[in-house]
């Protein structure tokens, strides 16, 4: 994708369908005269004199110890540099996004024009009686230095400069495994940092925390080696000067057992990789380009474990496995600072969870085979559900023995266990599935390859390397309208229907010879794949020229869905496939799995086991634990009438095929997805709300799914179609381009289990 598409993208993001990237969501029903005495006059009188009687209770009565403040002052943004306050939000809004999506954290983000730092410090600190905690982000050195100093001294609530620490944290977990695997100790080696900035520094000294030899750590600027020769170094500098004779980066990194590089793209070359000692290890986070690429780093030494910041390699260094989970447990502690007892924690946890097993819904989630500690494989990756459990439980406990716990953890275990179900790691799977699919691409057959969405999409499934788009279309067109676009596309094949080949002449005959039994003479087939592409894209899946296909932005759903069925609905031997659709349903609480929702008017008991048999399957595929429930106007016979019947028959033989598969009805639909309502009727096989909703019509499934999108805010991604030997599926007229990346997603992490159908 060229740069312009992706700014264009990005601008779209982040102004439609309403500007920005979060909001303020009340808590409690404000509807009735009631509610409204209560929310404010005259009921708030009530936990406002609690709280003047005793101020801990702002952490009952209020939303203050679950909120931080993202503040900045925009003097050093990203790779963006000093941008100034009001042109950072985005990226302080950013940081709030992700704070709640990992760790349930609400924040304001607060943009100070000021860049005295004793007058930020002021404005910061008179705002303690609003937050839980305070996370500083893109200040420029030394001023960070300052303000965290003076914050932590005034405030009384933990202040975190990320930028510092989370960088720190996530480096210093990797380097202690890159350690291990490597044979060598802490206190040994001789470590090159270059970037002597906030992250560079904080790096430093949280190593040296661990173990490291101050006398063994080079740090270098702008200006090459920090040495104690140099004149007006600032404090944080001062620290780090050596007296070592080395003055270059090339000097620097001879015999050099560990190099962090917090600088700028492709400074160190081969060479100086080359006079590394044995055994040595790169941590290079510069983005987007490390310090050295990757495959010329790993081909030029086979004995070196690197990491960096990028996503697309192994071993990144992402600061998401810090902060939101730093905060998680200071919060909930509610500790007074973080101290480095607290920052040290969070690194034992980090390293020790990556020398655990990987469990199955992380592998799954990946797309892996195995993920297993070693050189591979030194942090856990950022969607490992397990992180919410184990980071923040360290942090609080060693906040607790350090004495800084307002509120002390006690039962550890207890608290770990209430942590595994804040988050719903759910609304975060489409990350999940787009590294699955990128594990195994699908060739995706696109028959709607006129369409300027439909080739924005295949250009976006390219980029990302979820699939391997194949357009059908006029060529001339597609390129013309590609340049209009400026997308880029490389890795996007297209193919011309009206262009009488091989390939054409091969998928004629196969038509033919599949349907002469049915009244289709040569001539049919011939015009059947010319006249609808459908059947052309459809057809180029069943012979293999395309493993799965994606149609019907621009049609009705009947119309693509015919065409598929009469050429894939039916195998080799006559059998005839029933399919159905399936909704995806990302709401806030979770993700919810519909069907059958877009193709089956009615069914029977048989059907509705079978719909829900390969819901069950396909959910799985994509690392998630089935649980069903069959729905009806009824809960466990409390009506007797044949609808209801219907579907207690379809649960019945769910258990008698799947005794082993969570799956229970009828039940009515509050009762599926309300564990407490469930909770009435212990001797249900589900013992937990349901995530998979089988419903006896298509017209309640189809009701239900918009409804839940309209008017409950849910995301929904769809409809799947179960049922077939490949992955075909029919989108929703007017789908977008995300709407269908994400089904191409979904199709190749569906394709990698292949009793998926």
């Amino acid at each position: 994708m060229s740069e312009e598409s992706m700014r264009q993208d990005a601008l779209d993001y982040h102004q439609k369908p309403k500007p920005g990237k979060i909001g303020i969501q009340s808590t409690k029903p404000c509807v009735t005269q009631r509610d409204l005495s209560l929310a404010y006059t005259p009921g708030v009188a009530a936990p406002c004199l609690e709280i003047k009687r005793d101020p801990q209770l702002a952490d009952e009565y209020t939303s203050r110890a679950n909120l931080v403040a993202v503040v900045t002052n925009g003097t050093a943004v990203l790779g963006l540099g000093d941008i100034g306050p009001l042109a950072s939000k985005p990226v302080m809004e950013g940081k709030g996004v992700l704070f709640k999506r990992f760790a349930d954290i609400d924040v304001f983000d607060l943009e100070v024009a000021e860049s005295d730092p004793m007058a930020f410090v002021e404005t910061v600190a008179r705002l303690e009686p609003t937050f839980g905690g305070i996370n500083l982000e893109d200040i420029k050195a030394p001023d960070c230095f300052i303000i965290e100093q003076e914050l932590k001294k005034r405030m009384n609530i933990p202040v975190l400069h990320d930028d510092q620490h989370g960088t720190a944290v996530i480096l210093a977990a990797g380097l202690i495994n890159a350690l291990m695997l490597q044979e060598k100790k802490i206190e040994d080696v001789r470590i090159v940092c270059l970037g002597a900035g906030a992250a560079g520094f904080a790096c430093m000294k949280l190593s040296e925390l661990l173990g490291a030899k101050r006398e063994n750590i080079m740090m270098l600027d702008r200006s090459g080696v920090i040495h104690t020769g140099r004149e007006d170094l600032p404090h944080h500098k001062q620290y780090f000067a050596s007296e070592r004779p080395e003055r270059t980066l090339e000097e620097a990194l001879k015999d050099a057992d560990v190099f962090v590089g917090l600088s700028a793209g492709n400074i160190v070359s081969p060479e100086m990789l080359k006079s590394m000692a044995d055994r040595p290890i790169v941590m290079a986070m510069a983005n987007p380009d490390p310090e050295i690429a990757y495959d010329l780093a790993m081909s030029t030494r086979k004995d070196l474990i690197m990491a960096t910041g990028r996503s697309d390699h192994p071993n990144q260094m992402n600061n998401v496995l810090g902060f939101p989970f730093l905060f998680r447990g200071a919060l909930d502690a509610r500790a007074t600072t973080f101290n480095e007892e607290m920052l040290v924690a969070a690194v034992r946890a980090l390293s020790e969870l990556a020398r655990t097993e990987v469990p199955d819904t992380v592998l799954k989630a990946y797309g892996d085979e195995s993920l297993q500690f070693g050189p591979d494989y030194i942090l856990p990756k950022p969607f490992d559900p397990r992180l919410i459990e184990t980071v923040p439980a360290a942090v609080a406990r060693a906040a607790t023995e350090s004495g800084v716990a307002r509120k002390p953890i006690q039962d550890v275990e207890a608290y770990s266990h209430e942590l595994a179900g804040r988050i719903d790691s759910s609304r975060l799977f489409m990350r999940w599935v787009a590294d699955k699919a990128r594990h195994h691409p699908l060739r995706m057959v696109l028959p709607e390859g006129n369409d300027t969405t439909i080739i924005r999409a295949a250009s976006v499934m390219a980029d990302y390397g979820v699939a391997k788009p194949i357009l059908l279309g006029n060529p001339e067109f597609i390129h013309k309208q590609a340049e209009q676009m400026q997308l880029d596309m490389d890795g996007v094949d297209i193919v011309n229907p009206d262009e009488r080949d091989s390939r054409l002449s091969s998928l004629v005959d196969a038509y033919y010879f599949d349907r002469k039994r049915q009244g289709v003479l040569h001539q049919d087939a011939e015009q059947a794949l010319q006249h609808d592409l459908n059947v052309f894209g459809a057809t180029m899946v069943r012979q293999g020229f395309a493993d799965g296909m994606l149609s019907g932005r621009t049609a009705h759903y009947p119309t693509v869905l015919r065409p598929i069925l009469r050429v894939l609905g039916h195998d080799q031997t006559g059998h005839h496939h029933r399919v159905y659709g399936l909704y995806m349903m990302i709401m806030e609480r979770g993700t919810f799995f519909l069907g059958d929702t877009t193709v089956n008017l009615e069914m029977t008991s048989e059907q509705m086991a079978e719909l829900a048999w390969f819901s069950a399957q396909t959910v799985q595929s994509l690392g998630f634990t089935p649980r069903v429930a069959m729905l009806s106007f009824s809960n466990f016979g409390s009506v007797d009438h044949p609808e209801t019947r219907k579907v207690a028959e379809a649960a019945r033989i769910m258990h008698e095929r799947h005794p082993d598969l969570m799956v229970d009805g009828e039940m009515q639909a509050d009762t599926a997805v309300n564990a407490e309502f469930l909770a009435q009727y212990p001797f249900s096989k589900l013992k937990d709300a349901a995530n998979v909703l089988i419903f006896p019509t298509m017209q309640s499934g189809n009701i239900a799914y918009k409804l839940l999108r309209e008017l409950g805010g849910g995301t929904a991604i769809g409809p799947i179609l179960l049922g077939l030997p490949k992955q075909v599926h029919v989108l929703q007229t007017g789908a977008s381009v995300d709407d269908i990346v994400n089904m191409a997603a979904i199709a190749a992490a569906r394709a990698t289990d292949q009793e998926v159908i």
